[in-house]
């Protein structure tokens, strides 16, 4: 019976823990925070250096319970990228991965030798457990947080973050062996490396394909399929592991393709995986906490820090620029690119390999790498919303407070139906058109629910519901969103996509990057969107709203120009001559 009472106790302590983690991430979104720091902190205080003494060593533990949380968050971050996010940034985002990941490896140990003493062996293994950028820090940072940033900057973070630590856990693995060994280099390790890399994806493909096609002609009930998409992505990790191939890269490319091919109860699923992602999260951060005795890491507290510091500010930043260089990435965001670098439960999790297999001064590796962690969140995890809009690498967006319902349909995947409350700052009631691929189903309207025909124009306090793609539905919450009045009195205006981005910065006193000037709308809206252009797309740039009004194959043919913000002390009449004029500037410059 004191077993059993035992156990219970852990239930509760592991309970409060988790409610502790999440009541404390509500009070530090408000003051800045980073939130995966707050989780940490959390676990340290409930340790045994902390007010709560809990006593917990148990890296193998540890070990599990990481190994599955990161196979779901990257899972998660497979699932919520679109193919068409790889268009320009493939190359780049594999080269961080990889050739990024043994140049960052390499330039710390060489760091190593003179802050830790150890032999060049040995730092690199310390290199290869902190290189890697953390998915759940990078994915929690472009899912969650407020920051909307460029398409291919946010796009290169989001692939190297998911494909670069499957590099990292194997150059860590294969430089513990050969320091077992001795230091006796083995080329077979290219081959091993090369078969690691092809029975992950071969498995996390096949996996991904045959999970997508059991659940769209399996029935279950509906609240079955979110439970089986999350097991198929830890059966398909631990089946990877098991045949020595690349776990996480086979999870991340499983929910890569599910992400991508019409599935049934998607909405059902995705609403899951944010619950289950965040829980992940959590539990790996505050567990990572309680391993930690921060009065072991006391005597390595310089050296670490000094290690943090040549990874933030020499390799990470070395490494960017070579890897991208070649493909001329603006230097603004390499800057930006190198600074994201953020550490997290990944370097604690490759850590505490060199502990498992009890290798020497394998407390060095952990506590370093922890401090390594430490640094990281504090110093770039405060500072990367100051640093992107610093930089401009950040899109302008409207802010929205829209609610959604979503709304899966039996019998087929390509359509969902989602509703939106139309308040009377809808953009929808200006602009009209929706995009083509949105088509309005029916609308509600005191109490009655009227067909489109009978419906007529939408009016504020109407529930509008639309059929769409379930993939594209959140591009309609903009034409929804509770924003302030927005627009012309008297229309927009029309005029082609051929005319420069550049032009319309100089003429309405706008700041516009040098690497976008020189782009014409056409090619500002085909960079900016992880589809082709459709009617009804817009993004807010200062005081205008650009809107796309026709499309010409897969660019577009005429944009509309709202201006927001007018003296309220002009006249329609003279604020519709004094854009005309400027467009008319425009035109006759060669814009």
């Amino acid at each position: 019976m004191a077993d059993i009472s035992f156990l219970n106790t852990l239930i509760l302590l592991g309970a409060l823990l988790v409610l502790l983690g999440i009541l404390s991430s509500l009070v530090a979104s408000r003051v800045g925070a980073p939130l995966l720091l707050v989780f940490l902190i959390v676990g340290m205080l409930a340790g045994e250096d902390g007010p709560g003494g809990i006593r917990f060593d148990d890296y193998r533990m540890a070990y599990l319970v990481g190994s599955v949380s990161l196979a779901v968050i990257l899972f998660d971050g497979g699932l919520r990228t679109r193919v068409n996010a790889f268009r320009g940034v493939l190359w780049p985002s594999i080269t961080l991965a990889t050739v990024g990941v043994l140049l960052t490896a390499g330039i710390v140990a060489v760091g190593a030798l003179f802050f830790l003493d150890l032999t060049f062996l040995q730092g690199f293994l310390l290199g290869a457990v902190i290189a890697s950028t953390d998915a759940a820090a990078v994915f929690f940072l472009l899912r969650v947080g407020d920051l909307h940033l460029k398409r291919r900057v946010g796009h290169t973070l989001e692939i190297e973050s998911g494909t670069n630590d499957p590099v990292a856990v194997f150059l860590t693995i294969a430089l513990v062996e050969l320091i077992l060994r001795g230091g006796d280099p083995s080329w077979g390790l290219a081959g091993t490396l090369a078969l690691h890399t092809m029975v992950g994806t071969a498995i996390g493909l096949a996996g991904g394909f045959s999970a997508s096609w059991l659940l769209n002609r399996i029935g279950m009930p509906q609240g079955l399929h979110p439970l089986f998409v999350m097991t198929t992505a830890i059966m398909v990790y631990a089946l990877t592991v098991v045949l020595g191939g690349s776990g996480l890269l086979a999870v991340y490319l499983a929910g890569l393709v599910l992400g991508n091919r019409p599935l049934r109860a998607y909405s059902a699923i995705i609403t899951f995986h944010d619950a289950v992602t965040w829980l992940c999260q959590i539990v790996m951060f505050v567990l990572l906490g309680l391993l930690v005795s921060p009065h072991k890491f006391i005597e390595y507290w310089i050296p670490a820090v000094a290690t943090a510091f040549c990874l933030m500010f020499i390799a990470r930043p070395a490494a960017v620029i070579l890897c991208l260089t070649p493909f001329r990435y603006p230097w603004r965001e390499k800057i930006f690119i190198s600074w994201v670098g953020l550490r997290g439960a990944v370097g604690v999790f490759l850590a505490s390999i060199p502990v498992l297999a009890k290798l020497p001064q394998a407390q060095l590796f952990f506590n370093v790498g922890f401090v390594v962690v430490l640094v990281s969140l504090v110093v770039q995890g405060w500072t990367i919303a100051w640093s992107a809009r610093k930089l401009g690498v950040t899109l302008p967006r409207a802010p929205r407070s829209v609610k959604r319902v979503e709304l899966d349909l039996p019998g087929q995947l390509e359509l969902e139906m989602v509703g939106y409350p139309v308040s009377e700052e809808s953009p929808i009631l200006r602009q009209g058109a929706t995009p083509s691929w949105a088509r309005l189903n029916m609308v509600i309207r005191d109490d009655r629910i009227l067909s489109p025909p009978e419906a007529g124009a939408l009016k504020p306090g109407d529930y509008a519901y639309f059929l769409a793609p379930p993939s594209r539905a959140p591009l309609l919450d903009r034409l929804f969103s509770g924003t302030e009045a927005m627009g012309l009195p008297f229309g927009e205006l029309q005029f082609t996509g051929d005319i420069k981005l550049g032009a319309i910065g100089e003429m309405y006193g706008l700041s516009i990057p040098t690497d976008q000037a020189d782009q014409t709308l056409a090619e500002y809206f085909a960079n900016l969107y992880d589809h082709a252009p459709s009617a009804g797309d817009a993004i807010t740039i200062g005081l205008l709203t650009l809107t796309v009004r026709e499309t010409a194959g897969d660019g577009v043919s005429k944009v509309g120009l709202d201006i927001l913000g007018l003296d309220e002390s002009e006249t329609p009449r003279v604020a519709f001559a004094r854009t005309r004029r400027v467009l008319r500037d425009m035109r006759r410059r060669g814009s």
